[in-house]
């Protein structure tokens, strides 16, 4: 890998790490329903002027607007909002990595190697110890909402195949302009109308720079560069590095919020994120191993 395309991929990898800060920022104050559906908004206008619509049919794009919207980042901010701190919630949905093996099995009938079965036991032995030695940082509210997040990021891999698009970008932006009107309507069915003119009342500044770095560097840069790396090096080089994420993330998480492990979660969270790399690492003897033809295109 060229040494410009490795400080690219690593600077996204740190951008998306504090995604979760910036995520964190944003629901404190506000629903995290509506702070997803600003941002979504704010990803999709002016940027779809100038982007192409895919040749695919539009209940793709709708579909995939309603899972990767409401399904992953709506439950992701809902889970920081219940109680799940910002660097867990990146950890934890590293989940999807193993949700996305499942569906390659169960619908692409793909093999585990014995390898990525190891790395499956390591790193849901880590995930239980993290979440017996708790320190208030896992709710189970939380912890269920960013499981249905990690569940939700296959589906969309499966909505993206099964449009056949070859502009996974276009794709990307074009479905997200039917993410906002879920989110609203989950949030108002759950908070009533009056959420809306609450939200809009008590807008500030902490609200603009959370939607706004969710945005663009989030999702609008780092999806365009990542989706260039994704044309010129195999998943199998790239998808290891996804888990820098989840270190960012930590360490955001602890200069901006303080947030902390106990002595047991940091040794179970090494050991979930190895457990991940193994998976996401194929053996010289196997094909590519099924998480990395359903990988998202990562922490947008």
């Amino acid at each position: 890998m060229r040494a410009r395309d490795l400080v690219l991929i690593i600077t996204v990898m740190v951008i998306w790490g504090c995604n979760f800060s910036m995520i964190k920022l944003g629901v404190k104050d506000f629903d995290p329903l509506l702070i997803a559906a600003v941002r979504f908004l704010c990803a999709t206008f002016p940027m779809i002027f100038f982007v192409t619509k895919p040749n695919v049919k539009w209940r793709y794009l709708l579909a995939y607007g309603l899972v990767f919207g409401t399904g992953i980042w709506g439950m992701a901010s809902s889970s920081i909002t219940l109680g799940l701190a910002s660097g867990m919630a990146s950890v934890l949905l590293q989940l999807d990595v193993l949700t996305t093996v499942f569906v390659g099995v169960l619908l692409y009938k793909e093999t585990l190697s014995a390898r990525a079965v190891v790395g499956i036991l390591i790193s849901l032995l880590g995930l239980t110890v993290s979440i017996i030695y708790t320190n208030g940082n896992i709710t189970w509210l939380g912890l269920l909402c960013i499981t249905v997040a990690a569940i939700c990021w296959p589906l969309a891999g499966v909505i993206i195949r099964m449009s056949k698009t070859r502009s996974a970008f276009a794709f990307n932006i074009w479905g997200m302009l039917f993410a906002p009107i879920p989110l609203i309507a989950l949030s108002v069915a759950f908070n009533g109308w009056d959420v809306i003119n609450a939200t809009y009342q008590q807008w500030n500044s902490n609200a603009w720079m959370s939607v706004l770095f969710q945005a663009y560097p989030t999702t609008l840069f780092g999806y365009w560069v990542w989706n260039k790396m994704v044309l010129k090096y195999p998943m199998s080089q790239l998808a290891p590095l996804t888990l820098l994420v989840s270190v960012f993330a930590l360490l955001s998480g602890y200069l901006v919020y303080g947030e902390q492990l106990t002595v047991p979660q940091w040794v179970s969270c090494s050991a979930f994120l190895i457990g991940i790399g193994l998976v996401l690492y194929p053996s010289k003897q196997q094909p590519q191993a099924p998480v990395n033809h359903l990988k998202r295109s990562y922490e947008s």
